[in-house]
């Protein structure tokens, strides 16, 4: 895991790397991801992380639903023929427990389908009708302390200011 030195910028393409952590460097994992960042990952504003195979998530989520999400976002689709609109709107904050009960609602609940191209037919062609919301940025973690292994993008905030050009 060591960085290599160069004079040009890492990562100059600003592609999405892959990475493959030890167990031992995922478990310092803020350790791994100034290696990341080493690595030009940041420049993509995006990196993949695939676990150690000794590595196991949690094996239970009964405890998250009082987890706050501060900001659900609802994406609205307008237009037609091909030309389209799409703005976000934020809402206002929700738990997972609230979260979890709009998504299985029979307004936002995953239609039946054949296949995945059915399904993927089906959100594109209700896209305009039923504008999904999407909850990211929870405050805490899904994960246990012992196996937190994935990051947030705020982390690299500092340096989404060198944008890819």
């Amino acid at each position: 895991m060591a960085a290599v030195i160069s004079d040009s910028p890492p990562n100059p393409s600003c592609k999405i790397m892959t990475f493959r952590p030890s167990m031992d460097e995922f478990r310092e994992f803020n350790k791994y991801l100034a290696y990341m960042e080493s690595q030009g990952a940041h420049r993509a504003g995006i990196a993949k992380v695939i676990p150690p195979k000794e590595w196991k998530p949690r094996k239970h989520y009964n405890d998250i639903e009082d987890l706050v999400i501060p900001a659900p976002i609802q994406q609205i689709v307008t237009g037609q023929s091909g030309l389209f609109t799409q703005y976000n709107i934020q809402k206002k904050p929700m738990t997972v427990k609230e979260f979890k009960q709009l998504a299985n609602s029979n307004k936002y609940r995953t239609p039946r389908y054949t296949d995945y191209e059915d399904l993927e037919r089906k959100y594109w062609r209700n896209l305009t009708f039923v504008a999904p919301i999407y909850g990211a940025d929870i405050n805490g973690s899904i994960y246990d302390e012992v196996c937190i292994a994935f990051y947030e993008v705020s982390l690299f905030q500092p340096f989404f200011k060198e944008y890819c050009t």
